[in-house]
């Protein structure tokens, strides 16, 4: 009797199922998503190479138009190359150029990079190296405000800011004391690049001292403030999106009201009150800086006892907010 009994095989594809007709639309529908996250990765890549085309670029002019003449040494490698170019003056006329300078600084670091940690995690950082040796070599060397010190700080470290912020927001650095940080926490894992980095571009102070004297080294140190200030600024203003935590028990209405004002999604989240020890809902909900405006009177005009948390995020990756590119990591 059992031999009887006819065994079904499930071996073959789904899609044997479906008419041909069918299989074909499926597929001409993944072709053209794929067809689709193609363009984008590559208006992201395009996007992302401007953008450290013109920060190099910025770089260079606060470089040669303002700290170089005025021998204002703003840490990282440009300002050790330009210590090299003034030790080396006494020898070759006018010194190792600053270009130049900064490429046999960064080659054996990025070289050693490479080998650490491979060409796909530095070819950014050594396309913005080079970029900004170019510009450095390209730009040529004049003091706009070389006698007023605290007008090149102030210029030259917004100018180099901007510039550094806008290679960030392409996803690269121009080599230097970021790798060279980067490097020394990868050998000394329990120090974070973050603590080693103002370590380094001092020691590149403290050696201006030495070169071009104590007044223009303390000019220096307001540069390099303003730099990071600047520099942080310009990805903030770029990057930054808030979090918002809703709690309310007209949580369904805030979310429809979201949803048709914001075109933003949000996620429901269970939370227990302490005090209560009742379950309530949270709406979990980012959001651009512009919509956080929006969606605070939104919540206010439905619920007026809603809890509302809204807090920093500074950076969001996926739908509505930056996209992944495929050689950024």
């Amino acid at each position: 009797m059992h031999n009887n009994i006819r065994k079904e095989s499930y071996t073959d594809d789904y899609t044997d199922a479906l008419p041909a007709e069918s299989i074909r639309f499926f597929m001409d529908m993944q072709k053209e998503s794929e067809g689709i996250m193609k363009q984008t990765d590559r208006k992201i890549r395009r996007s992302d190479y401007i953008q450290i085309l013109f920060g190099t670029g910025l770089m260079a002019l606060s470089t040669n138009l303002f700290f170089s003449p005025a021998g204002m040494v703003p840490g990282g490698f440009t300002g050790l190359a330009m210590l090299i170019q003034r030790i080396t003056a006494y020898r070759i006329p006018g010194g190792i150029p600053l270009w130049l300078g900064n490429i046999i600084l960064n080659v054996p670091l990025i070289l050693f990079s490479i080998r650490i940690r491979g060409w796909h995690f530095i070819k950014r950082t050594f396309l913005a190296a080079v970029l900004f040796s170019v510009w450095l070599f390209l730009i040529p060397e004049r003091g706009l405000f070389e006698a007023d010190p605290f007008l090149t700080a102030v210029i030259g470290g917004c100018l180099l800011g901007a510039g550094l912020g806008l290679v960030f927001f392409g996803k690269a650095t121009t080599g230097g004391t970021d790798t060279l940080a980067a490097l020394i926490q990868h050998a000394l894992p329990h120090l974070s690049a973050a603590r080693i980095l103002p370590v380094l571009d001092g020691l590149i102070i403290l050696l201006s001292v030495w070169i071009y004297g104590f007044r223009i080294s303390l000019y220096a140190v307001i540069a390099v403030v303003l730099t990071g200030r600047v520099a942080d600024s310009l990805i903030g203003s770029f990057r930054n999106a808030y979090l918002s935590y809703i709690i309310s028990e007209r949580h369904q209405e805030i979310y429809t009201l979201i949803r048709q004002n914001l075109d933003r999604g949000a996620t429901l989240l269970t939370g227990t009150g302490m005090f209560t020890g009742s379950d309530r809902p949270v709406l979990f909900c980012a959001v651009s800086r512009k919509q956080a405006v929006t969606l605070k009177e939104l919540v206010y005009e439905t619920d007026p006892q809603a809890f509302v948390i809204l807090t920093d995020a500074s950076e969001i990756r996926g739908e509505g907010f930056l996209h992944y590119a495929s050689d950024e990591f």
